[in-house]
């Protein structure tokens, strides 16, 4: 249901099990089922790559969501910068796992259908992640 890989970064003391259930309660309650999501932790110059090659955006990001999605079952991809994980939770002075999480709730919800393009979507989706952090 949940598979980790690793592209140019350090292994983290991640549980696959913890995502599974964690995952599977967030889309539980948004009323959907969780089918098979990969979460590639990865490092800035893989994930700037790809933002280059598929999303033609020249920039780093945290966070890239290929969504697989089929009717209520959620599927996809999440690839995540561990570097930029990392650095954003200093800038924001927070546990990196927390802001790990955070990144990680925030690629499922877009999956489920939230978006945060504009003030009130960013506001609905960091509302969102914040009450399914309380899952964690």
């Amino acid at each position: 249901m949940v598979s980790i890989q690793y592209e140019d970064t350090e292994i983290l003391d991640v549980n696959p099990e913890f995502f599974v259930s964690w995952l599977s309660t967030v889309c539980d309650k948004e009323g959907c089922e969780l089918g098979e999501v990969g979460i590639v932790f990865c490092s800035d110059t893989h994930i700037l790559e790809a933002n280059k090659q598929y999303l033609n955006h020249d920039y780093y990001t945290d966070i890239i969501t290929f969504d697989y999605r089929e009717d209520d079952v959620i599927s996809g991809d999440l690839l995540i910068s561990v570097d930029r994980v990392k650095e954003n939770a200093g800038d924001l002075q927070v546990d990196w796992k927390n802001e790990l999480y955070r990144v990680v709730v925030h690629g499922v919800l877009h999956i489920i259908g939230y978006k945060d393009k504009s003030d009130k979507e960013r506001s609905e989706m960091r509302e969102k992640e914040d009450f399914y952090l309380g899952f964690t």
